[in-house]
């Protein structure tokens, strides 16, 4: 090659320059980023849904849009029991209060929870930011309801109190936002909405908060074009603060999700069951029903924790992460069923976060023989685990998938000293006894984790 064409090449070359890669504004040049790895083995997240839609606090976040978009006769006859016939959604701003909001608190109480992440929605669909947004004037908590920067406070608390990563998700388009509304009348050939309002905001929140995930959602049904996604992401992956450590999902106009972006979200509380080539994240929430607070939910309505440890161990098996929704009140408290929750689910990965954290899947993911056993691997160890969720009444547990050395492989119940006596079945396949404990004597409650070592 001649000595001319060479710094050509170079600077067409990504990564050789600056000793980092330049993204293009591209999908084929930004998916080929790699996920920053401290995502992979974080493995468990935790969902902050608040905003204005916390003030009714009544069927769901999306309170807004079925009371005067859809008129859903729940929300219609709601507002005629409570409120003045002339009362708007916008009058619930000022009785956003957050009076009892302790972001110290919160962050004791993530902290509590074992997660290693968490995502606050800094602005939902109704527009409403949780910061003094110089983009958003007069609908945001600095100008009405609780005078505050929730997003500043918190992530100040998180990031002094906790290890967790701060991520913030933040609504592309606004539901009844008159910019967003005349462009999408023009089929979005006009870019006012997103020019002058959202991809502001995303500068603005990435540069002030400098969050670790960016957490897009709510394309209105507009290409990512029109959003200029792929120009926001270049500019966060290039030069953002957060440029090397930063990861983003899959919402980012119609069509990129599950497709295009850092991880999938694929839909709303997605858990397949079975491996997938690309990283994902299983969101989901603890009430069944709603992201947001809702005061007339009943107990049933909420996941149990030994639902909540199923749908993490499941996820985690098969490469997803979780990340699991609250809904705060609206003068700022964590209900107590959400704190006992988070709690319950800290102190089971007290005993099991080996099986979690840092793990990847292992060739099966979830066993032949037993129902509800799924395994995931520690490969520097050479560690399988094979979680449980079910203990058995006869107190013998049989594995199909693990493949047994005789003198070789080793059995441990985690949390319980000794080692579990096993024998094999044939090539593949086999029976651990289970110690005979007491119910206080258990190393935990919902799930536990065999340990096996030296196996094929």
């Amino acid at each position: 090659m001649s000595g001319l064409l060479q710094p050509v090449l170079l600077l067409a070359l990504p990564g050789v320059l600056g000793g980092r890669p330049r993204y293009e504004p591209t999908w084929a040049s930004l998916d080929a980023r790699p996920l920053p790895t401290w995502f992979d083995e974080a493995k468990f997240g935790i969902f902050i849904h608040w905003g204005v839609f916390a003030v009714p606090s009544f069927g769901s976040e999306w309170f807004w849009w079925y009371w005067q978009k859809e008129k859903r006769q729940p929300y219609v006859k709601f507002m005629k029991a409570n409120y003045p016939p002339w009362f708007s959604y916008e009058d619930f701003g000022p009785l956003f209060t957050a009076e009892f909001f302790d972001p110290n608190q919160w962050a004791d109480i993530l902290k509590a929870s074992g997660a290693k992440y968490v995502v606050l929605t800094s602005k939902h669909h109704e527009g409403f930011t949780l910061w003094g947004s110089k983009y958003s004037w007069n609908w945001n908590a600095v100008d009405v309801g609780p005078k505050r920067d929730l997003v500043a406070e918190l992530e100040t608390s998180v990031r002094n109190r906790t290890d967790l990563r701060f991520g913030l998700y933040h609504s592309l388009f606004e539901w009844f936002n008159p910019l967003f509304l005349e462009d999408a009348t023009n089929v979005f050939k006009t870019r006012k909405f997103p020019t002058s309002k959202s991809l502001p905001e995303l500068y603005e929140i990435v540069t002030k908060y400098q969050p670790e995930i960016v957490w897009s959602d709510g394309d209105g049904n507009a290409p990512d074009t029109y959003w200029n996604s792929t120009g926001f992401l270049a500019w966060l992956y290039n030069d953002s603060p957060v440029r090397d450590t930063v990861v983003t999902n899959d919402r980012w106009g119609v069509g990129s999700i599950c497709k295009h972006g850092g991880f999938y979200t694929c839909s709303d509380r997605y858990n397949p069951g079975h491996l997938l080539p690309h990283k994902w994240e299983n969101c989901m929430t603890i009430d069944k029903r709603s992201w947001g607070y809702r005061r007339n939910a009943h107990l049933e309505d909420y996941l149990t924790i030994e639902d909540l440890v199923k749908q993490l161990v499941e996820t985690v098996s098969c490469g997803g992460n979780l990340l699991m929704n609250i809904g705060p009140t609206h003068d700022g408290r964590i209900a107590a069923i959400f704190e006992e929750r988070l709690r319950q689910m800290g102190a089971w990965l007290k005993v099991n976060g080996e099986a979690i954290y840092g793990t990847k899947p292992w060739r099966a993911q979830n066993d032949t023989v037993t129902p509800e056993v799924w395994y995931t691997f520690r490969p520097k160890e050479g560690k399988v685990n094979a979680i449980f969720l079910n203990w058995p009444n006869s107190g013998i547990l049989e594995l199909g998938e693990p493949q047994a050395r005789l003198a070789e492989t080793q059995v441990k119940l985690v949390g319980y000293r000794e080692p579990l006596k096993w024998v094999a079945l044939g090539e593949k396949g086999i029976v651990v006894a289970l110690p005979q404990l007491t119910l206080k004597q258990l190393p935990c409650q919902w799930g536990w984790t065999l340990q096996l070592t030296d196996v094929n």
